[in-house]
């Protein structure tokens, strides 16, 4: 209470202007960062008597000190907050997890004779025009491909278009202008590419590119090159039914307008949505939904969509449309267009709820997306905070685990062990945060009890630990990692997974029903059935999977260059840096090496034709002991 009282009298002497705050753990580390138009009554809210939300309560719990930085507006006191977020990423702030990405159609101008381009994360850059995103299963590759063979643009890469002196094959097959060579003028092929990408930007475009197709088949069939337009025919066949699908759905209160986000949100009793209607061309060809729990709101609904927007935007990946309409009152969108329009690098016209009533359907449909999706994801139980809230039961957690770490060991007959971590934030798997252990080779060969033993507590020395350990196995391997936290004077939550195979004394009687999976927790007599709760499951066995399959890698990649090392220590004249290249460039095995002349293995190996010598001769030894 006395720290809660001298952080209380430290934010009263704060500024009363506007500004972002950051809130600091006992190890210094920055867990929050707000935006106030008032730092001082913002960040003094946090220290009063007066009632929070839990996730305050807790956030508050956890604030040693805290830090500030005055901006001149509250736009840029949204940006500054974005990129603050960005920087430290804050446990207790929401985190942007976008792991759905829709095909685009990039044209980079910055190339000679520039080609059409099929990218699933178009990147900004200088004189790059993207058409997009479009539909799945929207058969776009397809469409390109066709594209590009009827206006005989270039399909090679920008090197191997560089280097080539005479035309390729696809020129003899006329499907390409040679642009390489120069058979074409850069205006002529520059009106081929237009017609072509008019393709994915109107219906209008579209057809006029069917035309001067129908034109070069009929000039084709008149020169009595009847091959060339039955091919040409066959083209026009397959992009008028693309046609046919992709401009057919129009959104009728938008249809002035070509390319469009929409945003908006539901909030339900324990979870929030956000949802993205993407409108191109008029027509809407998709959407995203984004969910998180109430309980992580630090402030309202409309402002924290507001910050979520900034980090969207604001990702390299992210390419925005010329308009964003928001589900949201006027108040503030100013600034907040100026600081969309600064963080994406675009021009943004925000258009907000009342502002125009032609926006109130699409608007009221993204709104009830948003309510749908909630309500099915969690009827189905597909939340993930379904099962972390679980979790957070059955280990008696004052906070929902967010951040889970798994760890698997790999060994066989003692040699090479290796253990994987595997991660997983808010139920999906972090692979960015995924970890390889190189493990100690043990006299006395299999050990996977002093293996975890050594993993763990290696893991413990460093780094932000996790809300709860997972651990492949059973009560004995649960204990084991138990043992190390107590030794290290750690608290943290642990659990094991495994089978009923797997378990041992009374926990085996346990009756196997729908799923044999069971998650061991200390100091329960029995295992929690994971099929009782489908969320959990999935999470759970999700890392476990995962874990193996990592581990198992690293291992066979360390057994594979262990197998190869132990012959090329016995070679003479092969130093330590030597074998380290060879290890790198061997990818064949030691049968076909012993059938190559020395001038061969020099190549494939990068070494001195002195060194391969070396190997031939102790590769012909090894043949003539053999013998």
């Amino acid at each position: 209470m006395t720290e809660m009282r001298g952080l209380l009298e430290k934010a009263k002497t704060l500024p009363s202007e506007s500004g972002c705050y950051l809130m600091k753990d006992n190890n210094n580390r920055v867990i929050y960062v707000g935006k106030a138009k008032r730092l001082r009554s913002r960040v003094t809210s946090y220290f009063d008597s007066s009632v929070k939300s839990l996730k305050t309560q807790f956030l508050v719990s956890h604030i040693l000190d805290f830090e500030f930085i005055l901006t001149q507006s509250d736009a840029e006191s949204y940006v500054l907050e974005n990129n603050l977020i960005k920087k430290h990423n804050p446990k207790y702030n929401i985190r942007l997890k976008d792991d759905k990405s829709y095909p685009w159609i990039m044209v980079d101008h910055e190339e000679a004779f520039p080609k059409l381009e099929y990218v699933r994360r178009p990147k900004k850059g200088k004189g790059k025009e993207l058409f997009g995103p479009f539909p799945m299963g929207s058969n776009i590759s397809t469409v390109m491909r066709v594209l590009t063979k009827s206006f005989m643009l270039r399909d090679c890469s920008l090197s191997e278009f560089k280097s080539r002196k005479t035309p390729c094959l696809l020129y003899q097959m006329q499907q390409c202008s040679a642009p390489c060579v120069k058979l074409i003028s850069e205006s002529d092929y520059e009106k081929d590419l237009k017609l072509a990408s008019g393709f994915f930007q109107s219906s209008i475009k579209a057809n006029r590119a069917l035309k001067e197709l129908h034109l070069r088949m009929e000039k084709y069939s008149e020169d009595e090159q009847f091959e060339r337009a039955a091919i040409i025919r066959d083209h026009i066949q397959i992009l008028e039914s693309f046609l046919e699908t992709s401009y057919e759905q129009n959104v009728e209160s938008l249809k002035d307008e070509n390319d469009v986000d929409v945003w908006a949100a539901y909030q339900g009793s324990e979870e929030f949505d956000f949802s993205l209607y993407m409108i191109r061309g008029g027509m809407l060809i998709g959407q995203k939904n984004f969910h998180f729990l109430v309980s992580d709101l630090s402030e309202d609904l409309n402002e924290e969509m507001k910050v979520f927007l900034l980090q969207y935007y604001g990702d390299s990946e992210q390419v925005s449309p010329p308009l964003i309409i928001l589900d949201s009152d006027e108040k503030e969108i100013e600034d907040f267009s100026l600081a969309l329009k600064e963080v994406s690098q675009g021009t943004h016209a925000i258009k907000v709820l009342g502002l125009k009533k032609k926006y109130l359907p699409v608007i009221e449909m993204c709104r009830k997306h948003a309510q749908e999706c909630q309500r099915v994801r969690i009827a189905n139980q597909d939340s993930p905070f379904v099962g972390l809230k679980k979790l957070k039961e059955l280990l008696n957690l004052k906070e929902l685990p967010r951040h889970l770490e798994c760890y698997d060991v790999a060994i066989w007959q003692g040699k090479s062990p290796a253990a994987s971590q595997v991660v997983s934030h808010d139920g999906k798997l972090d692979k960015k945060s995924y970890r390889y252990y190189h493990l100690q080779e043990l006299p006395e060969g299999n050990n996977d009890f002093a293996m975890m033993r050594e993993v763990i507590t290696r893991r413990l020395k460093h780094g932000e630990l996790p809300d709860v350990l997972v651990i492949d196995g059973g009560v004995a391997q649960v204990n084991t990692v138990c043992a190390v936290l107590r030794e290290m004077q750690i608290e943290l939550p642990v659990v094991g997974i495994a089978k009923a195979k797997d378990l041992s004394g009374d926990f085996k009687k346990t009756e196997i029903v729908k799923s044999d999976e069971r998650l061991v927790i200390p100091g329960r007599k029995d295992p929690y059935l994971l099929f009782k709760t489908p969320a959990l499951m999935r999470i759970i066995v999700s890392l476990r999977d995962e874990a193996h399959r990592f581990s198992r890698k690293l291992h066979h990649k360390a057994e594979s260059k262990r197998v190869m090392a132990t012959w090329i220590d016995e070679v003479e004249g092969i130093g330590e840096k030597v074998k380290q290249t060879i290890l790198k460039n061997l990818n064949v095995p030691k049968e076909t090496l012993k059938e190559m002349n020395a001038n061969d293995i020099s190549k494939l190996l990068g070494i001195t034709i002195k060194q391969a010598v070396s190997i031939t001769r102790h590769l012909n030894r090894a043949i003539e002991e053999d013998d």
